[in-house]
């Protein structure tokens, strides 16, 4: 991973996309993909899918994780990601196989509903190395990723399994 940093800390970026930005990106697209202007609604066409996500959020009982939700879903939504799902689990850091939450977004991801599980923290998934290297195997073996948006000390870092 490449950081250049000029000194300063620069608070956490957000979507700037107006309306008619996503729809010249989304001719663009099409245009990529070779379907006319119009093509797609006129035939029937089917439109290219975007990539989907689940994203998954773990936190103790009277806890608000109203803003790693909402960083996480500003994240997908500036890499164009489509939100499958959010899904919480309010039970505190219980090992990653008690806690159904977790469950429900690997199986989204091996159902085909979602590509990759967004969380906000490593330690959302589990503070033990091996446990999370676990999940982030079973989710890879399923066919997608887990993708970990990390927010520290005002400073946002990107990671990724593997």
């Amino acid at each position: 991973m490449v950081s250049i940093e000029s000194g300063k800390r620069q608070g956490p970026t957000t979507a700037r996309r107006t309306e008619g930005d996503l729809s010249r990106r989304r001719a663009l697209a099409e245009a990529a993909a070779g379907v006319l202007p119009g093509e797609a609604a006129a035939t029937g066409v089917a439109r290219i899918q975007r990539f989907r996500c689940v994203i998954y959020l773990c936190g103790a009982p009277n806890s608000d994780i109203g803003a790693p939700r909402k960083e996480c879903t500003e994240y997908a939504e500036a890499f164009g990601w489509e939100i499958a799902g959010v899904i919480e689990d309010r039970v505190g850091l219980l090992p990653p196989d008690d806690r159904e939450g977790l469950r429900q977004a690997v199986e989204r991801v091996k159902g085909g509903e979602a590509g990759a599980v967004l969380t906000a923290w490593r330690s959302m998934i589990s503070p033990v190395p091996q446990e999370y290297d676990r999940i982030a195997g079973e989710i890879e073996k399923a066919g997608g990723f887990l993708h970990v948006k990390v927010s520290a000390r005002g400073a946002t870092e990107i990671r990724r399994t593997r």
